[in-house]
């Protein structure tokens, strides 16, 4: 999908992962580049497979399924290509910004702590009025590199569910159209949209990226994710409890599928239309699952560009060159936070202590992900700082990631 070299991928993003680490030397794994699958086995017994499908990525392919999916478009199926709303942000080359201080914020970006776990930074672009002011990327990445977003996903799943808002093909308030809850006697019949984008549904979906939980489960083995979620019992009240899962985010993707015409292609196309070209997000792959939902809350491949060109959406409310893509008041409605939480409605707000210490805007948030994926938005100072890598250990390199938004925020300030 990347480009890169698979063992480097392997050790760089999961072999430190504390709930591989420990299987690590019962792993085994083989990449047919001929044949584009991947296959792994663990103890030499039990396989694991995926398999390459242009235009939908890697597909986790089991036991009894079919090897290839559906095309993502139908052979020979023309598609109007929706204009651009935003203008280049940069040339072809990496932008080495002119201020020294911006250059010193990088340094400090993607260089190594003396003590402690690796940052490993990949890539960083710092987009500010319109226009790419400071960029840089690690040996082996280039401009158009793709990068999994991990849980940087989830932030894009909160935009598609708001262009259905806006069409009012959905609304965040009510019961969730989803088969399995549709009985009014169902306890989980009173899980909103608001519930699943907020992760206060309630559902019993534990996430500790550790050991053997519900959404690894999901994840891994499971061929209808969104199925699977759908199917956990709740912990507690809807909207009573904020706990965060993956889970969720699965459900809201097969809304979406729902919504648009139930298939890849039909998603596909619904999300070129009203979201990746009119922002200019080129050269993107969103993964499905083997039941043609999207996994909306972990898998999607795009530049470090692209993904600062999908925050800089929220500069402006959901308003681009003058076209609402999102509904009015939908960025207030995505940072606002929910019940004391660090979180609002698919993007962070960090904790009151970590904003504090570096200095934030009051309108800051952020897309994030696992190792280090996040995408901050300060609309306030018409700011979107992408950072991309493999960084392990607590946090994710949270406090590098705190210095290098504190860092360009000072310096814009202070021309």
């Amino acid at each position: 999908m990347s480009g890169l070299n698979p063992d480097q991928v392997y050790a760089d993003t999961l072999k430190p992962m504390a709930g591989v680490e420990k299987i690590n030397p019962a792993i085994a794994y083989e990449v047919d580049l001929v044949h584009h699958e991947v296959k792994t086995r663990l103890v030499g017994l039990f396989e694991s497979r995926a398999v390459f499908h242009d235009g939908l990525g890697c597909i986790l392919v089991h036991r009894d399924e079919p090897t290839r999916m559906p095309p993502a478009a139908p052979p020979g199926a023309e598609r109007e290509v929706t204009a651009p709303l935003v203008e280049e942000i940069a040339g072809p080359a990496a932008i080495e910004p002119s201020d020294s201080r911006l250059r010193a914020a990088l340094d400090r970006a993607f260089a190594e702590p003396d003590r402690g776990p690796l940052r490993r930074t990949a890539a960083v672009v710092v987009v500010h009025d319109g226009r790419i002011v400071a960029e840089r990327y690690a040996p082996g990445y280039r401009v158009d590199t793709p990068l999994l977003g991990w849980s940087v996903t989830k932030s894009v799943v909160n935009a598609l569910i708001g262009v259905l808002v806006r069409d009012r093909r959905l609304s965040i308030d009510g019961p969730a159209p989803v088969a399995q809850w549709r009985d009014p006697s169902d306890p989980r019949h009173a899980i909103t949209i608001d519930n699943l984008l907020r992760m206060t549904s309630g559902l019993d979906l534990d996430e500790t990226n550790r050991d053997y939980d519900a959404v690894t489960r999901m994840l891994t083995v499971e061929s209808d994710m969104a199925r699977f979620a759908e199917g956990a019992k709740l912990k507690v009240p809807p909207g009573t409890k904020w706990e965060y899962t993956s889970g969720n985010t699965l459900i809201l993707s097969r809304i979406i599928r729902d919504a648009v015409g139930g298939g890849p292609s039909e998603v596909l196309a619904f999300a070129r239309q009203e979201l990746f070209e009119p922002l200019g997000m080129r050269n993107i792959t969103l993964e499905f699952d083997a039941a043609g939902t999207p996994i909306g809350s972990t898998y999607m491949y795009a530049s470090a560009r692209v993904w600062a060109r999908f925050g800089m959406l929220f500069l402006n409310d959901g308003v681009v060159n003058g076209r609402r893509i999102l509904p009015e008041g939908w960025l207030r409605y995505s940072s606002s936070q929910t019940l004391g939480s660090p979180y609002s409605a698919g993007f962070w707000l960090g904790s009151s202590t970590w904003r504090a210490h570096w200095g934030l805007p009051r309108d800051a948030f952020f897309a994030s992900g696992l190792l280090g994926q996040r995408v901050m938005v300060i609309p306030s100072e018409q700011l979107v700082i992408a950072r991309f890598g493999n960084a392990h250990g607590p946090g994710y390199d949270m406090q590098g990631f705190g210095q290098l938004v504190s860092d360009v925020v000072e310096t814009l300030k202070q021309p």
